[in-house]
């Protein structure tokens, strides 16, 4: 599932192509035909992200909803669009370029009390500069659940994925297993301002890297990473591979649904008393 700034990515790219320019609004595969109607024609005015929410706003028609789930794609082309294919849920162009989506999983028209309502059960995003952490920090100091997954869960702090979680304890020598109420403040403002710094730099790279500039591969004398997900980082799927830092072997296990990873060396938990 993309994380949160690949999501604000997709909100600036659409209003760089499609800003303040009527679009033409099609649903090949049918599922989102009567919206996209009431949307043809419309001037695509306002856009807005927050955690893996995406909103495309219009006019006085309201805001297409999008969370691309773990299936869903939004993929941009320049220049006059080919004909669709019937797996496009929705799609939007000009002359000059257009904008498919695939399998979402949502893709709605909104109001703006309804979009409302999504902000208020999703916690403060890293990304949204208005956003407080001490919001997020509120349910952490009270909570027993491990402070890894309290970053996963969108109601917390909204935008944070699986790499994200897994680079940012690593960052701060973390162990993943440690209750939230055991985190103190000052580690608390750390990882917010150092999440809201790494996602900051994926928004613009279009890709996650978290090593430090002494541990890149040109430093180190190593090879650089070869992964699907592309970028630099410390644990996230490196199991069995040696730390960047100690050398001790990278873990895994599951936490919270998903594979958490983590160097059990460099986020050792500090011995009691």
């Amino acid at each position: 599932m993309p994380e949160g700034h690949t999501i604000h990515r997709l909100a600036a790219d659409h209003f760089a192509r499609f800003g303040g320019r009527p679009v033409r609004a099609s649903s090949p595969q049918g599922k989102f035909s009567d919206s996209a109607a009431l949307l043809d024609g419309m001037v695509l005015d306002r856009v807005d992200a927050h955690g893996k929410h995406l909103f495309l706003g219009f006019d006085q028609v309201g805001w297409v909803h999008i969370h691309l789930g773990l299936f869903g794609k939004l993929g941009f082309g320049d220049g006059k669009a080919p004909p669709p294919t019937d797996t496009v849920r929705l799609r939007l162009a000009h002359p000059d370029a257009y904008a498919d989506l695939r399998g979402p999983t949502t893709c709605a028209l909104i109001t703006d009390g309804e979009k409302g309502a999504i902000h208020a059960r999703l916690g403060p995003d890293p990304l949204r500069p208005a956003d407080d952490p001490a919001a997020a920090w509120g349910r952490i100091a009270r909570s027993r659940t491990t402070i890894a997954a309290l970053l996963m869960d969108q109601t917390v702090i909204a935008g944070v994925g699986n790499v994200y979680r897994a680079e940012v304890l690593f960052r701060h020598g973390i162990d993943p297993y440690l209750p939230g109420r055991d985190l103190s403040r000052a580690q608390w403002d750390a990882i917010w301002a150092d999440l809201a710094a790494l996602m900051r730099e994926g928004v613009r790279n279009n890709r996650i890297d978290t090593v430090r500039p002494e541990h890149e591969p040109e430093a180190m004398g190593r090879p650089p990473r070869q992964d699907d997900h592309g970028g630099e980082v410390y644990v996230y799927r490196r199991t069995g591979q040696p730390c960047l830092i100690c050398a001790d072997e990278i873990r895994t296990a599951g936490l919270a649904a998903r594979n958490l990873f983590w160097c059990p060396r460099c986020q050792r938990r500090p011995a009691a008393g």
